[in-house]
């Protein structure tokens, strides 16, 4: 637990440890005060932009957009190395997620699965973008890489963490993938820095690799999810309903996976509701929801799609379930889903 830095405390932390650092218009006081409390803070967060070129990506991160005001991180850390800062304060860039990650960062032991999304982090991180399509061809230079670990570096070595205080957005909130680099090697590399004077020039182990031409080709062709059931099957009003469609499992272990479940029900009152959410089913009989998604039904036959994307790991399993709640309280009568249909892509 510790006390924000001020923006000059951090400024002359970055700064000791080598870092490139831009000051961006006014980013000391660039931040999402009003919006929800900042500090106690506990760790740093890496994410990457999905975006590419420097000066359009800088400007997003600070402004934001239509969704999601900014700022949109801390630093904005670009291909040459250079670190831009864009906000300090409360920043909208770690979202909900898991509280018992967030316990494990405040112990400074490994990370759990995260499978959840209850927890503020824009409260308990601060924040940087790398800036990167996340696509997998997309490349990590040297200088990007080390620049984002001296980043992470200065700010745990003026609060006295470990490396076990990085994390990446993957590792806090169910079905991101950013950084698409592996963080147990980013981490090494904060590790062997702060085991240095800041600021020295030491070789980081592990620097992310640019993919082959072969090796992108692979990770980039996705297998198709097409499943389809025409089996009339009863849905009893109130009571959630894990679907079969060819099979119970949509897919096993997916680094990325984006499905859309799509049903036909007969039988339904108009005004009623039909409510289906993907599951993450774990080996030990645990799981992990994702959120509800409410389709409104029509007298007779309702057609109703619930899309969702994400990751899981490789021991768990995705799965879909209904519910229906009819209009009129007490409505006991099961309505027929006449088709079921599973669209979608993953990638393994």
């Amino acid at each position: 637990m510790a006390t924000p830095l001020t923006a000059a405390q951090a400024l002359t932390a970055l700064k000791a440890e080598g870092c490139k650092v831009v000051e961006y218009r006014d980013w000391r006081t660039h931040n999402r005060e009003g919006h929800g409390a900042w500090g106690p803070v506990h760790g740093v967060m890496i994410h990457h932009t999905v975006t590419s070129g420097t000066d359009s990506s800088v400007a997003l991160c600070y402004d934001g957009h239509a969704s999601l005001p900014g700022p949109l991180c801390h630093t904005v850390g670009a291909k040459d190395g250079r670190l831009f800062m864009v906000g300090w304060g409360r920043a909208n860039h770690a979202g909900l997620g898991d509280d018992d990650v967030l316990q494990a960062v405040i112990d400074e032991r490994a990370l759990p699965p995260d499978n959840e999304a209850n927890t503020d982090g824009n409260r308990a991180f601060y924040g940087i973008e790398l800036i990167n399509l996340g696509n997998g061809k997309d490349p990590w230079p040297e200088a990007q890489v080390d620049a984002a670990a001296r980043w992470a570096a200065a700010l745990c070595r003026k609060h006295g963490w470990s490396e076990r205080s990085v994390i990446g957005h993957k590792e806090w909130q169910p079905g991101k993938i950013d950084p698409t680099f592996d963080m147990g090697d980013f981490r090494a590399r904060v590790r062997v820095l702060l085991a240095k004077t800041p600021g020295s020039s030491t070789p980081a182990p592990t620097t992310p690799k640019t993919p082959t031409p072969q090796q992108q080709e692979e990770s980039d062709v996705p297998s198709t999810l097409g499943l389809y059931n025409t089996t009339d099957r009863p849905l009893v009003p109130g009571k959630w309903t894990t679907m079969t469609v060819d099979k119970t499992d949509i897919v096993t272990g997916a680094k990325a996976y984006t499905a859309s479940v799509m049903l036909t029900i007969d039988g339904a009152s108009a005004g009623g509701t039909l409510q289906g959410r993907f599951y993450h089913q774990r080996t030990d009989g645990s799981r992990w929801d994702s959120g509800i998604v409410e389709r409104p039904t029509t007298a007779g036959t309702t057609f109703a799609d619930f899309p969702h994307a994400g990751s899981i790991a490789a021991s768990e399993k995705l799965r879909f379930e209904v519910a229906y709640f009819p209009a009129t309280s007490g409505d006991e009568k099961s309505v027929t889903i006449t088709t079921s249909r599973v669209r979608g892509l993953y990638w393994k």
